[in-house]
């Protein structure tokens, strides 16, 4: 009897050996595992081994579960096995909570990937379902599967997943995420242009913001966030005066930030585990918004100095960070630069910079969904600029087939009535279909102030080519009020040349005058080429026609010195082989392009 009892002790004893031998043996295979993967540069291949050689040792089943999260998240991460890291995750989200939420999260992720967005939602439902006992998890996955509605183009939907966020985060004490929620719900708001439910939404933000004493960053970074909605909110209303006091302050919490050092403490509350941007991230958007209201503004040396720091920032990151915001943030910044280019007479470098973005949509599909539109509208206004007219409306017209945006849809509609007006009388009853659609005095499809001043503008330029001076003049006197209520100073410099070329061909001198010398003066500030060039040669005509020969010599020259500056951009853009974009309507964006032999478009609009 005591042989047997003493037997059996020595089998339990080899038995425990046994088993710490395996303890010891797994314990150090992942620890190798985290080691290779976080070796410079990782070695994928032996962490990889690593961990598929701890389940012979048949570990707990905690440890096997996490395991399998751990080999399907590397697999997923640093692979192209994308089979496999499917199969692990998959095992993983059978087993305990601490490791199903986080393999469900992924797994939705690789589901996306595959395009499988059917399999993802389900998924992610469950889990939300089932997490409401651990308050990070859960609201993780309920942004995650807001993300998913959201890149669906699905925003009621997500807008209400944001709401039962914010709703939970109130519940479980974190202010903090609460304001997140609200925060992203205002953004997708915004984006559907419900600003009625916006304006309360915003209100409530506000006041949750201020009151929320914790973490400096993390409160500097939800000001930010607030502050970007509230000045996107502004520039998308045209109102650029409006948003100095708002831009203002958004800069000064982004120097803030970049004073405060990273606290390491974490949160007692796991529900408050979440930063809407990193610091880096938040410094260019501050640079971006900056960039579209100088150029919404018309202070376009402005813009382009911001758009370089931003730009360089950006390499910087891209270098060590590949998240796709920093490519939406690119794309967003050129083609701003572009526009920028193509008002101050650099067509060959906006050419240049829009085959850069073709490029960069090139290598992301949802880039390009999301841009194509855009690319499309540059695209027409290069045509504009380098006289290509028939190529300008089909650019235009393949921008609006593409967009839903109706901010979008108003600017393009508007160049597009532009181009039908300088062709003459090919395009009258579309034009006058074009017109009716952005008429500034009716129902002007959108509530941007600037695009609705532009509107009259058009309206004024349409009646001053049909020999219908009053009605132009009082297009364009609208004109003038809407942009001097909000400082659009290039709206402001192409009204007043205009109206200055009206009193012109009345023979009112002293008027036309007292117009043109301040729209000059204004263009040069922009600076604005094309304003230029036709503010001096009226400036040549009305000195010659007052007699002031030295003035009107002068003028002469300086008509001279623009159209020979324009003159060599425009050869230079036109013989570049990027040139050839401007036949492509379909499709994704041609890879390469043949060269041209040389500028094969009219120059006479130009000089």
């Amino acid at each position: 009897m005591a042989a047997q009892a003493a037997a059996a002790a020595q089998a339990a004893a080899a038995q425990a050996a046994q088993a710490e031998a395996a303890e010891s043996w797994y314990l150090a295979l992942l620890g190798f595992a985290e080691h290779f993967r976080t070796s410079s540069p990782p070695k994928i291949r032996l962490c990889v081994h690593c961990l598929q050689a701890v389940f012979p040792f048949k570990p707990p089943q905690r440890i096997e579960a996490r395991t399998h999260l751990q080999l399907g998240s590397v697999l997923y991460h640093h692979t192209k096995n994308s089979e496999q890291a499917r199969s692990h995750l998959e095992k993983a989200i059978q087993q305990f909570e601490d490791v199903k939420f986080e393999a469900a999260s992924l797994l939705s992720e690789l589901y996306c990937q595959e395009n499988s967005v059917d399999a993802a939602k389900p998924l992610l439902r469950k889990a939300i379902q089932i997490s409401q006992q651990t308050p990070y998890w859960h609201c993780r996955l309920l942004f995650q599967l807001a993300q998913l509605h959201t890149l669906e183009k699905d925003l009621v939907s997500a807008c209400d997943l944001l709401g039962v966020g914010a709703e939970y985060a109130r519940v479980v004490g974190s202010e903090y995420t609460r304001a997140l929620f609200l925060l992203s719900k205002g953004m997708l708001l915004l984006m559907e242009r419900k600003l009625q439910e916006v304006h309360p939404l915003l209100t409530l933000c506000g006041q949750i913001v201020e009151n929320w004493q914790g973490n400096p960053i993390q409160k500097e970074s939800l000001r930010v966030f607030f502050l970007v909605l509230q000045v996107t909110h502004y520039l998308d209303a045209g109102q650029v005066k409006s948003v100095k006091p708002c831009l203002k302050q958004l800069q000064q919490c982004i120097q803030t930030i970049s004073t405060l050092h990273d606290d390491e403490i974490l949160p007692s509350n796991p529900a408050d585990l979440f930063h809407w941007l990193p610091k880096e991230h938040m410094c260019v958007l501050v640079y971006l918004v900056t960039v579209m209201h100088s150029m919404q503004a018309g202070y376009l040396e402005k813009a382009q100095k911001y758009t370089d720091k931003a730009l360089m920032q950006l390499e910087k990151l891209k270098m060590l960070d590949c998240s796709p915001i920093l490519s939406s943030f690119q794309v967003i910044l050129l083609e701003h630069i572009i526009m920028c280019r193509l008002v101050t007479g650099h067509k060959a470098t906006a050419l240049q910079e829009i085959s850069q973005v073709c490029q960069l949509c090139q290598q992301s599909p949802r880039l390009f969904s999301n841009h194509a539109a855009q690319l499309h509208t540059l695209l027409g206004l290069y045509c504009v600029s380098v006289n290509c007219m028939d190529n300008a409306e089909a650019q235009f017209t393949t921008a609006l087939r593409l967009t839903n945006h109706q901010e979008l849809w108003a600017f393009i509609v508007t160049n597009l009535a532009s181009v039908y007006i300088r062709e003459g009388n090919r395009h009258q009853e579309v034009l006058y279909s074009l017109l009716e659609r952005i008429n500034p005095d009716h129902s002007f499809p959108v509530s941007s102030h600037c695009l609705r001043a532009a509107a009259f503008y058009v309206r004024g330029l349409f009646s001053f080519f049909q020999g219908r001076y009053n009605e132009a003049k009082r297009f364009l006197r609208e004109t003038l009020k809407m942009s001097n209520a909000e400082d659009l100073n290039r709206l402001t410099a192409c009204s007043l040349v205009l109206l200055g070329h009206i009193f012109y061909v009345l023979g009112n001198h002293r008027e036309s005058n007292n117009m043109v010398v301040p729209a000059m003066q204004l263009a040069s500030k922009i600076p604005d080429m094309s304003v230029q060039l036709w503010s001096s040669a009226l400036l040549r005509d009305l000195n010659k026609a007052c007699g002031n020969a030295m003035d009107a010599h002068e003028a002469a020259q300086m008509h001279q010195n623009f159209s020979q500056q324009l003159l060599q951009d425009h050869i230079e853009a036109c013989s570049l082989p990027e040139h050839n974009l401007i036949t492509w309507t379909d499709g994704p964006p041609p890879v390469q392009f043949q060269a041209q032999n040389g500028p094969n478009t009219s120059l006479a609009s130009l000089l």
